[in-house]
């Protein structure tokens, strides 16, 4: 089978199409035949060498991808929740041989029955970014009918679920971004846009529930502003994981009973119950995928250098096959 393998870290042109072994599922695994994967900051991330958090675990040579949507090819022995010919999604063993690939061997746990009605390639731009909106809106955030929600970076891969799962949930949206993606975001259901190049949030906001930092770019400085429309005991929740809240962030935070934490910190629901969440507003029509652009798998190289402009609206899908 054909999958792409790195060698060594650098740019996009390490990534290498191969010729490797079909894995066999083990007992707690299924084997999928994969249609769609998709480009994520972790992808180009673990590519380069990994940050903080994830250089210890990369061990060459090594795949990349988190996402993955296909079909069950073969079962392992204990399965008992998936059969041969299932649509299912997931994020299959990260880091590890990664999804891109023809076929991937994973515990089932990892994977969820795909939404009804949707492609492949649809089906492949959601389940990482998902799990971590899911886990920043619903997890922890808490959102509840009414309350205001402030989402930075909401035209992105996360954020554009973040918008929705908050809408969803009944939650008045406010999002930042480029002029180009107003209307965008009009039509995911944000109640107001505003223009992170010519408007200051800090200055138009207050009594903000929660705000979700789903930016791809590090700026520590939107941290402090957030505490600055944060009602009193709100919520922030951040998904830059390589960088921890500091200090000053959590005492200015506290001054107003406000809490901040990243995605993954504190109760979480189980890694399935996100997925099923997602499939079931997706099957009710509340949520949709939104892809960019998809590109084939021998093109993977462009697909990470658009990606790593960080002004990508919605995901980059790599096609693995034609859906049938």
């Amino acid at each position: 089978m054909k999958a792409i393998r790195v060698h060594e870290f650098g740019g996009p042109e390490v990534m290498q199409l191969e010729d490797v072994e079909r894995p066999v599922p083990k007992a707690d695994e299924i084997l999928v035949k994969v249609y769609a994967s998709s480009v994520n900051p972790a992808d180009y991330i673990v590519r380069q060498g990994g940050n903080e958090i994830l250089r210890s675990y990369l061990k060459l040579p090594l795949g990349l991808g988190l996402d993955a949507a296909g079909i069950v090819e073969e079962t392992g022995l204990e399965v008992t929740n998936f059969k041969k010919g299932d649509k299912v999604y997931g994020v299959p063993n990260f880091p590890g041989n990664g999804s891109y690939a023809e076929y991937i061997a994973a515990k089932a746990s990892q994977f969820s029955s795909m939404p009804q009605h949707i492609t492949f390639n649809e089906a492949g731009a959601l389940p990482s970014c998902a799990l971590i909106a899911w886990n920043g809106i619903v997890d922890l955030g808490k959102v509840k009918p009414g309350q205001r929600v402030l989402i930075h970076g909401a035209a992105g891969g996360v954020g554009n679920l973040a918008v929705q799962f908050a809408k969803a949930k009944g939650a008045y949206v406010i999002g930042t971004a480029s002029a180009y993606n107003f209307d965008f975001l009009k039509d995911l259901g944000a109640d107001e846009v505003i223009d992170y190049n010519n408007q200051h949030f800090e200055e138009l906001l207050k009594d903000i529930d929660l705000v979700f930092n789903a930016s791809p770019v590090r700026d520590k400085s939107i941290r402090m502003k957030s505490v600055d429309v944060i009602k009193e005991g709100g919520i922030f929740v951040c998904t830059h994981l390589d960088q921890p809240l500091p200090d000053d962030f959590l005492k200015a935070l506290a001054k107003k009973n406000a809490t901040g934490t990243l995605v993954g910190g504190g109760a979480v629901t189980t890694y399935t119950s996100s997925l099923t969440g997602t499939t079931q507003l997706i099957n009710e029509g509340k949520v949709r995928a939104v892809v960019s652009k998809v590109y084939p798998l021998e093109q993977v190289a462009d697909a990470h250098r658009e990606s790593e402009t960080k002004h990508v609206r919605g995901k980059i899908v790599l096609e693995i096959r034609k859906e049938d």
